[in-house]
């Protein structure tokens, strides 16, 4: 059950939420950092990267891509994976690979294509990519890599020693299973039972030898574990390690990204707020009715819009847009101005700032 409560810093936030979904769009960050910065004060936009080689942190798969702590990273390995397409396309560049990641202990893709050659492989979304850059990505997956840290955006790879002991001496699956639940219950909930199925549906890229076992697990969580309640017809469950009396009450404006915790579930999000969020960065331009990346707005509890947000010429400009039957009051304007302030800071940008309606 995530909040807007600020941790005490980053590691702490890290720690609390167990996962970060990551994202590479900058509208006007990326989306790591825009969900960190409404819960670490004093967050900068590229925080996370600058820190990174410093925090017990790791980037992997559950249920998407982002970054997690070490003791979550832990529920994921040993990571059993079929043959990957690089694999088929590629037989013996993953061996070439390790080898020379053994030998340099880090390596950036552009070192690798200069040490084995340039050759081209079928990236994820059907395209063509740089083959070495797709065998780190899937040594990278296997558990056979780590991410070190990151040059200008660019992943930097290194040996994963901790991920070696863990193939030694993994966790008991069942209690990799159990936790997986609850971090997926924690994080997102309380939400639809229906929702936190699809969590757990998606998180199997991140256990891709144990998707049955996942399944069954969430069914008994669902039957003897997590707490659940009706809302208007709708089943909802939540970790019971998370005390609803305990969530602070909500107070002023706050512009959150489309991956937050709090607005991932759009079945959740529609049910609760009685509108329609859509996402539309991958919508043809002519059918957006929100924007390319509209984030929404809260105010309070209450989501009541969604704002456009971009910079030009060193200055913040944003369209926002209401939500059907919200009223602009002063309350709320005052709130929006405090927002966007806090967001220019974010930024690095000055006090001055665009915004229209």
């Amino acid at each position: 059950m995530q909040t807007l409560r600020p941790a005490a810093d980053l590691q702490t936030a890290l720690n609390v939420m167990g996962f970060v979904q990551a994202d590479p769009i900058r509208a006007p960050a990326r989306a790591q950092d825009l969900t960190l910065m409404q819960r670490v004060r004093g967050y900068r936009a590229g925080d996370l990267e600058r820190r990174y080689p410093t925090l017990d942190a790791e980037e992997d798969m559950i249920p998407n891509y982002g970054f997690v702590p070490r003791h979550v990273q832990a529920l994921l390995h040993p990571r059993v994976v079929a043959s990957t397409r690089i694999e088929g396309e590629h037989p013996a560049l993953l061996d070439d690979v390790r080898a020379v990641l053994s030998e340099r202990g880090e390596l950036h893709p552009r070192e690798l294509v200069a040490l084995l050659g340039k050759r081209t492989a079928t990236t994820y979304w059907g395209g063509q990519g740089t083959a070495t850059t797709r065998a780190l990505d899937a040594l990278h997956y296997r558990g056979e890599a780590r991410i070190v840290r990151r040059e200008g955006g660019v992943r930097v790879y290194g040996v994963a020693p901790h991920l070696s002991v863990l193939r030694e001496t993994p966790l008991p699956e069942h209690e990799r299973l159990r936790r997986v639940i609850h971090l997926l219950a924690a994080l997102y909930g309380p939400l639809p039972q229906a929702s936190l199925g699809y969590l757990v549906s998606l998180s199997g890229f991140g256990l891709p030898h144990l998707r049955q076992e996942l399944r069954a697990a969430f069914r008994h969580a669902v039957r003897a574990e997590l707490n659940a309640a009706k809302v208007d017809g709708v089943a909802y469950v939540w970790a019971p390690e998370r005390d609803l009396a305990d969530v602070p009450e909500a107070r002023g404006v706050r512009i959150v990204n489309p991956f937050d915790p709090l607005v991932w579930d759009r079945r959740r999000f529609e049910h609760l707020h009685g509108w329609a969020y859509r996402f539309e960065a991958y919508t043809p331009p002519a059918k957006r009715t929100m924007g390319y990346y509209a984030l929404p707005v809260f105010h309070g509890d209450r989501a009541v819009g969604w704002a456009n947000l971009k910079v030009e010429g060193g200055e913040l400009h944003a369209e926002l847009g209401d939500a059907p039957g919200v009223r602009q009051t002063a309350t709320l304007r005052r709130g929006l101005d405090a927002e966007l302030n806090r967001y220019r800071a974010f930024l690095g940008l000055g006090a001055s700032a665009a915004a229209q309606t």
